[in-house]
């Protein structure tokens, strides 16, 4: 094995610190070669290691009777009856996305389709939290993000409908934060039998370890490690780290591997996703605690003179790493052939708790597998709060020249943030497979049924960004509240959750203290709304020239409705119905859509947060529902009260009367927590009443009417509203084409 000679340029490029170097010296009792400290690099990465992050994920609750696989595998499981469990998990495209968006959001779907049908499961549902910067301006940075918007999308939308699963909803949100660094969070829902599900592990000695599907090629190679550092003016030169994806080779494997999982031949199966071959052959072993011999010249190729370096980091997509019985080669390999793909044996399990790899018989790396998979650098990076937070606190609704309401409506109801994306919803395809009950544009949590066990899942993404940069922890609960929130106003039950943890540079002590308080927010809310975290990704280094992302840990809900015609909507379904008020209102903008809008501020103290009255307000509605005494329900967010009403009445196309008496005038727009509208026929009046009181103070406030939208003192024709809401996406993002 040849000693590297420039050794301090071949570390600052595979972003090891001279302390990690004699760390690798130490485990090897000796000097790495070159492809050994690209293993190190990879699998030590941010990215692969979550070595900045690791201390403060433990203590997540991963627990419930219905948890059937928590952290730690390519995807998360939860029972949902009848002998069937959903599997699904979150994951970031972020960096890769800034620098090539199609690809990078594309091949961020396939990736985490993978990593669900990895599992045993068929995907059945795509979800995404997406942020961009300023897209309204006429200024270069607005014109560049327009840009990234359509990129992004139709990556998304391409890669989605060649596999042929729904993308049935997701977020999208714009803020100056992301102007350096947009953010692109992939969802992936799947339905697998409960006792069919497929971990993976490595194990049985002697077993055969089997490569799967599209060919290595050298595209993106150190995408890892790329993910792993903060963006300068260089970055955008990256391209070469950012894989391609190919759809239709994805579907060809996805069918062919859920063939394979009809036998009975498989011991364990791994996606290969970041840093490629390296992290899914040093993870299967690491899992089982056994060792592999792999022989890289019987890797399955499309380029000429690829070296073993290049072979264990690749990030070519559409590939799987296979343990299987011994004796089953031949039957595997026929079952990919028969599928289009390729399918090689390339090496075994073997005892030794080593990863040995050969290139035409000679050893050209041999590492133990434990310290590279389970002993990466733990770092106890300093803390520190930010400054800006004292200042902000103070800041008052009342700082600021009052504004009518009918104005401040209509800057509200015609930003970014509440009008409709149809724009971007109607280029995926949410009706395929045929069980989307609730999708995109239809406000609150999205629904599909699984035909399987006549269920309905319910599932939503969600996180304010401006509550989590006013206050860390309390933000980041009211993620899991919202979230959980919306699968519950479509009357199921919020079960767990997969999350995507997206900060700033951890080099950072501020950015630091962030993420510590926002991983003790998501603890204290998942522990109180009995929702565990069964999966999820962190994602740090969101920073472009010295500027960190507001803090944005994304999180998605999964709740099931024990009857899938039962889905209740979230906007109005007749004229002429009563509509209620659930919760209390109080004075709270702290981070809310109206001082951002009127006043261009975040800043505030946040609404307050009480775990019993949310998880009232659950109750009420999912039973209310069982009943059959609602006909629909939307939580009160962003916006208040009035922006609720305003999407519920451009959604139905029918209008309401409201007339509700606040303590300030304003409060139509405040964001109180733990609130909702509902809808009642009047023949369910007073069956409605009995049936609330037990739970949370509630007022009828109007009706339903036929063409305006009418809120205290604020009004406007549902022509005009539809207009506004349905139009000005669609002249933003199209406006340079």
């Amino acid at each position: 094995m040849n000693k590297i000679e420039n050794i301090k340029e071949v570390l600052a490029s595979h972003k090891l610190s001279e302390i990690e170097y004699e760390q690798i010296k130490k485990i090897l009792g000796r000097e790495p070669n070159l492809v050994e400290i690209g293993i190190f690099s990879a699998m030590w990465s941010e990215h692969c290691s979550y070595k900045s992050s690791k201390v403060y994920l433990s203590g997540f609750p991963t627990k419930a009777p219905w948890v059937i696989q928590g952290p730690g595998e390519n995807a998360g499981v939860i029972d949902i009856g009848e002998g069937y469990a959903a599997v699904f998990k979150m994951e970031s495209h972020n960096h890769p996305s800034f620098i090539e968006p199609y690809q990078g959001a594309a091949t961020g779907v396939g990736g985490i389709m993978r990593d669900v049908f990895t599992m045993g499961a068929r995907p059945v549902a795509n979800l995404n939290s997406l942020r961009f910067g300023n897209v309204t301006n006429d200024d270069k940075t607005s014109k560049h993000q327009r840009y990234l918007v359509r990129g992004v999308v139709a990556g998304i939308g391409g890669y989605g409908n060649c596999m042929g699963v729904p993308t049935i909803g997701g977020e999208i949100s714009f803020d100056e934060c992301y102007n350096g660094n947009i953010l692109v969070n992939a969802f992936t829902l799947g339905i697998a039998k409960a006792d069919e599900v497929f971990y993976g592990r490595a194990e049985g000695i002697g077993n055969p370890v089997i490569y799967v599907g599209a060919k290595t090629g050298r595209d993106g190679l150190g995408g890892a490690v790329m993910s792993s550092d903060s963006f300068t003016e260089e970055s955008k030169s990256l391209r070469p780290t950012v894989q391609v994806g190919d759809p239709f080779t994805e579907k060809l494997l996805l069918e062919a591997c859920l063939e394979l999982f009809k036998t009975d031949y498989v011991v364990g199966i791994q996606d290969m996703g970041a840093a490629g071959l390296t992290s899914s052959s040093f993870e299967m072993a690491g899992r089982s605690g056994s060792g592999m011999i792999m022989h890289l010249d019987k890797v399955p190729a499309r380029e000429e003179g690829m070296t073993p370096y290049e072979f264990m980091l690749s990030e070519s997509q559409e590939r799987m790493l296979l343990c299987a019985k011994k004796g089953s080669e031949e039957e595997i390999i026929k079952i990919f052939e028969k599928w289009d793909l390729d399918a090689a044996v390339i090496g075994e399990v073997t005892d030794t708790g080593r990863m040995e790899l050969f290139w035409h018989g000679q050893k050209v790396a041999d590492v133990p597998v434990d310290p590279v998979s389970e002993e990466a650098p733990v770092l106890k990076r300093p803390t520190k709060e930010p400054k800006y937070l004292k200042d902000i606190q103070k800041v008052s609704i009342d700082d600021f020249e009052r504004v009518s309401n009918q104005k401040a409506f209509e800057k509200l109801v015609s930003s970014m943030e509440v009008v409709d994306k149809a724009w971007v919803y109607e280029q995926y395809d949410s009706m395929v497979q045929t069980n989307t009950v609730k999708k995109g544009g239809m406000l609150d949590a999205s629904v599909i049924r699984v035909k399987e066990n006549k269920k309905a899942l319910a599932m939503s993404s969600d996180c304010n960004v401006r509550y989590c940069y006013i206050d860390p922890k309390n933000g980041a609960a009211a993620a899991v509240i919202e979230s959980g929130r919306n699968v519950a106003m479509s009357g199921a039950r919020p079960l767990a959750i997969t999350d995507c943890l997206n900060y700033g540079n951890p080099e950072n002590p501020e950015v630091m203290w962030q993420f510590a308080k926002g991983c003790e927010g998501i603890k204290e809310a998942c522990a109180k709304l009995n929702t565990p975290v069964i999966g999820g990704n962190v994602s740090l280094y969101n920073e472009t020239e010295g500027v960190s992302v507001y803090p944005t840990p994304s999180v998605a809900t999964v709740g099931v409705n024990d009857d899938q015609n039962n889905v209740l909507m979230s906007s109005f379904k007749n004229e002429g119905n009563l509509l209620y008020i659930i919760g209390e209102t109080k004075s709270e903008f702290g981070g809310s859509l109206y001082m951002k809008e009127l006043y261009n501020t975040v800043a505030g103290k946040m609404p307050s947060i009480d775990y019993d009255k949310e998880l009232k307000l659950w109750d009420l509605v999912i039973e209310a529902n069982k009943k059959h005494l609602l006909e629909s329900a939307k939580d009160l967010s962003s916006g208040g009260l009035a922006i609720t009403l305003a999407k519920m009445a451009a959604v139905s196309g029918i209008g309401c009367e409201v007339d509700v008496n606040f303590a300030d005038d304003r409060d139509i727009f405040s964001e109180s927590f733990s609130r909702a509208v509902v809808e009642v026929r009047p023949e369910n009046k007073d069956a409605f009443e009995e049936f609330a009181k037990g739970y949370l103070p509630f007022e009828m406030i109007g009706t339903t009417c036929k063409d305006k939208i009418k809120i205290n003192d604020v009004q406007m024709s549902l022509d005009k509203l539809k207009d506004i809401y349905f139009n000005r996406f669609k002249e933003v993002i199209e406006k340079d084409l």
